[in-house]
């Protein structure tokens, strides 16, 4: 039955992955990692600033995938309007492993899928990342990384 889902689609120049990490915005960074490092048990990584992004990151590690846990850094922050509409935070996106993220971008731009910048940008573990439109994802804001 899969089969007949995939007659007549021409072969793809990429391939989806693995889900790489769901990303959660904290109001309160130290209190976040604290749930998962003290509370929970989990193994966490150090806080790290990407100023380029406008965050701070802590990785949880869960052993099939991570939660990233998002802290606004600076004024431009995208995380800091994130918590002022979600004052207690929350899921912010999900990130989705790519073979190829300039065949999947040209190829969903193709498919009037929007993306949040017009090229791919060095994202928190030093990979090709591009976000999708939530508006085109079924509100979902997904992130696109070449494994």
């Amino acid at each position: 039955m899969t089969t007949a889902l995939h007659q007549g689609v021409p072969g793809s120049l990429w391939k989806l992955g693995r889900l790489n990490h769901i990303a959660i915005a904290v109001p309160d960074m130290e209190k976040a990692t604290a749930l998962y490092r003290d509370v929970l048990g989990a193994t966490v990584s150090d806080k790290v600033p990407l100023p380029e992004h406008g965050v701070y990151t802590v990785f949880v590690e869960l052993g099939n995938t991570k939660l990233e846990l998002l802290h606004p850094l600076g004024e431009k922050s995208p995380i800091a309007g994130f918590l002022q509409k979600n004052k207690s935070g929350g899921m912010h996106h999900i990130c989705i492993e790519v073979d190829n993220i300039n065949a999947a971008i040209a190829d969903l731009k193709a498919k009037n899928i929007r993306t949040l910048s017009a090229e791919p940008r060095i994202g928190a573990h030093g990979k090709p990342v591009m976000f999708l439109h939530p508006k085109d994802c079924d509100g979902v804001l997904v992130e696109l990384e070449e494994a």
